[in-house]
């Protein structure tokens, strides 16, 4: 029976199996829609502002942010993830509130071991091209895309007192780096710094979004007949491709773990509306 509301937003963990695909990355410019924000040179915006790239290594990790605040938008960006064993590293794709009591959407993708420990199959391998990955955040729900196909929805279910983030605008971050204390195995697999630089790649960031300037919102005056995505859902092809994901593809589920909800699960997990 349900009791409570999970204390955060989405969050997602993936570490991969090979398999074959390809995308080509149709880049944007990270020159005019992001700052460097840490890594010390780590960081690079390449190709006139068509690729950035990220590089950890035993020093330190790198990030970015956007320029722009946003209030609800989609948003899309094309990675290619650290290859070969990256056990311990973490690329961040996400979206975040500042303040201290914050809001935060997540994509975190783990590095892999050889031996291809997973917590999330894809269906494709992620190191060896770009793919899309996508944030849909509008008032009535968050959705998860990949390549443009869903993967994971949270519905506004504020009404049955789960905590949904209308309340603040937030910024796109990205980073990547070292999470050997936790991300593999419990902590289990350590780094391996000959490895080192590791190196994740980005491109076409895209956002379709209400952008927020000296607490304006760019979608003040009725956003919904200017932007489909504001009030965009899943129809029943994109549920039966939801569907697909999560029976196919989904070996952790949060929904369904009574070890770490003993006593009962969250409200949203049960509520089918």
């Amino acid at each position: 029976m349900p009791c409570y509301s999970y204390s955060s937003y989405p969050i997602f963990l993936f570490s991969f199996i090979v398999t074959s695909s390809f995308i080509v990355a149709n880049a944007g410019n990270f020159n005019k829609d992001v700052d460097i924000t840490w890594g010390d040179g780590r960081a690079k915006i390449l190709n006139k502002g068509k690729l950035l790239t990220l590089s950890l290594d035993k020093a330190s990790g790198s990030g970015f942010q956007s320029k722009n605040e946003f209030f609800y938008g989609k948003f899309d960006m094309q990675l290619k993830l650290v290859p070969n064993n990256s056990a311990g590293t973490v690329t961040a794709y996400y979206l975040k509130s500042p303040g201290a009591s914050w809001d935060e959407i997540d994509f975190e993708f783990l590095g892999n071991l050889s031996d291809r420990e997973q917590q999330f199959y894809l269906w494709f391998d992620p190191t060896a091209d770009f793919h899309t990955y996508s944030i849909l955040w509008n008032p009535g729900h968050i959705v998860f895309y990949i390549d443009g196909r869903p993967i994971r929805e949270f519905k506004n279910l504020e009404s049955f007192g789960i905590p949904y983030p209308k309340k603040q605008s937030m910024r796109m971050y990205a980073s990547l780096w070292n999470a050997d204390d936790w991300a593999t195995r419990g902590g289990l697999a350590k780094t391996d710094w000959s490895q080192a630089p590791f190196t994740a790649s980005f491109g076409n960031f895209n956002a379709k979004a209400c952008v927020l300037s000296i607490g304006i919102s760019s979608c003040s005056s009725n956003p919904a007949t200017k932007n489909t995505w504001f009030s965009q859902e899943l129809d029943s092809s994109s549920q039966r491709k939801l569907k697909w994901v999560q029976q196919n593809y989904m070996v952790y589920n949060y929904c369904a773990d009574t070890s770490w909800f003993p006593q009962c699960l969250p409200q949203e997990c049960t509520n089918k509306n």
